[in-house]
């Protein structure tokens, strides 16, 4: 056929529509299938990188269930636990489409009821609440018919919408001490009712949502620090040569910024820095006898290998034993043997960093970097005070478990009872994290 026939010469390019579609200029679903599904899946995630990075922990979690529950002596109860996690997770995904959909107004108008009904669940948990596990004896998860959840975890979502709710309401931002009341006993409540529980893991989650929303709201640094400074106190006064040696060097840093403070707040920091000081003694007393013994093993694990001692020396020997690569997906030794404790709930960390070693260890910390970044973005690309105060709330409250539950597991900070986000098995704590995309989607795209 010649050029001039109208057929395609030798060299030439066949046009859009003839070669793809027969002449007709359509395209078929097969070359624009993934195409199409990448624009669905779009509409649908709202923030396709945040979505994108929640599904591949929330899958990569169900594969280190799965790996969890392969033992040499089965138990019935890990082994069925992925299959759990992945029906919580399907629950988590309905659960996410509709409140990132749920207009941002209709949030924040829901805000106080939302959280006068955390504050009722988690008294109601004090009430009637029941243990589970090795928790069996504290009254942390209500019971309804075959279902039961953790109201604390519904607690934070709570706190988080109502903190930003009063926040967002002040025209100014907060730049004197007293100013930090209201929202400091808004977070207290519930903070308190938690570590009545006792839960004192989930309770940290709820300091890391005030500091980080007071820090977006923009309160200076000094006296974000000075809010802080009676809880330093109080942890340094259990050895009385260092909380003195504190106790000075905070008299000496209020007198050289008394020109920048009130002659009010310099004389409530060093009052409540003593009276933190001075309570230490009844609040050791007060705390069970599992909560002082995991603080002395953080201090030397060698003290009670066998008991108190234990899952800390496990989880380091686990993770140590992963090496660079790891001993590969369900062969890791320590947890085949059941060495490991609650390895696929809170010492999940420790199964990865004994089956993917190093590498699997730094690749899963980088996704949870990129996710708390991705978060931080998305609070600096709105304008909208309240979207704002929600997104870092939600980044205060992931960057808590997350530094938390990684360093109990490599010895850094005491053991408490706090999961990994979207990885730790628990069908509350995964819908929870979901909940959080969902808001975190929704505030996002309020502008």
């Amino acid at each position: 056929m010649g050029p001039g026939s109208g057929g395609p010469g030798p060299g030439s390019r066949p046009g859009r529509g003839g070669a793809r579609g027969g002449g007709g200029g359509g395209t078929g679903p097969r070359h624009r299938g993934p195409r199409f599904g990448m624009t669905l899946f779009r509409r649908w995630a709202g923030d396709p990188v945040l979505v994108g990075l929640a599904l591949g922990l929330s899958f990569f979690g169900i594969a280190m269930i799965y790996s969890a529950g392969v033992l040499n002596v089965p138990s019935a109860v890990v082994q069925g636990a992925w299959r759990r996690q992945l029906l919580w997770l399907a629950l988590s995904l309905v659960a996410f489409t509709v409140v990132s959909r749920v207009p941002v107004r209709w949030v924040e108008w829901g805000a106080a009821p939302a959280y006068i009904m955390g504050i009722l669940l988690l008294g109601a948990a004090l009430a009637v609440g029941t243990g589970a596990g090795p928790a069996e004896s504290v009254g942390r998860w209500i019971q309804v018919g075959p279902i039961r959840f953790q109201p604390s975890e519904f607690a934070k979502i709570a706190a988080i919408l109502g903190l930003a709710r009063l926040v967002a309401s002040r025209p100014d931002p907060p730049s004197k001490l007293m100013d930090f009341i209201p929202p400091g006993i808004l977070v207290a409540v519930p903070l308190g009712l938690v570590v009545l529980q006792p839960d004192l893991g989930t309770a940290l989650a709820f300091v890391g949502i005030l500091f980080a929303a007071l820090f977006w709201s923009g309160a200076p640094i000094l006296r974000l620090f000075l809010l802080a400074s009676p809880g330093v106190a109080l942890i340094l006064s259990f050895d009385t040569r260092v909380w003195s040696i504190y106790f000075v060097g905070l008299g000496v840093a209020v007198y050289l910024l008394r020109y920048r403070l009130y002659l009010t707040e310099s004389v409530a920091v060093v009052l409540a820095n003593l009276a933190a000081g001075t309570v230490a003694l009844p609040v050791w007393n007060s705390l069970a006898d599992y909560q002082r013994n995991r603080l002395l093993v953080f201090l030397d694990p060698g003290m009670d290998p066998r008991g108190a001692g234990w899952n800390l020396i496990q989880s380091k020997v686990a993770i140590g034993s992963g090496g660079f690569l790891g001993k590969g997906f369900t062969q890791g030794t320590q947890k085949r043997l059941d060495f490991l404790p609650e390895q696929h709930t809170d010492f999940i960390f420790s199964v990865i960093g004994e089956e993917l070693g190093f590498v699997g260890s730094t690749f899963t910390v980088l996704l949870f970097a990129a996710l708390l970044y991705r978060v931080v973005r998305m609070a600096e690309q709105t304008s909208d005070p309240f979207a704002g105060l929600v997104l870092f709330g939600i980044f205060g409250a992931w960057l808590v478990h997350v530094f938390i539950n990684v360093g109990m597991t490599i010895g850094i900070v005491p053991i408490t009872g706090i999961p990994l986000p979207f990885v730790s098995y628990g069908g509350t704590f995964l819908l929870t994290c979901w909940v959080m995309t969902g808001l975190a989607v929704r505030m996002a795209q309020e502008d």
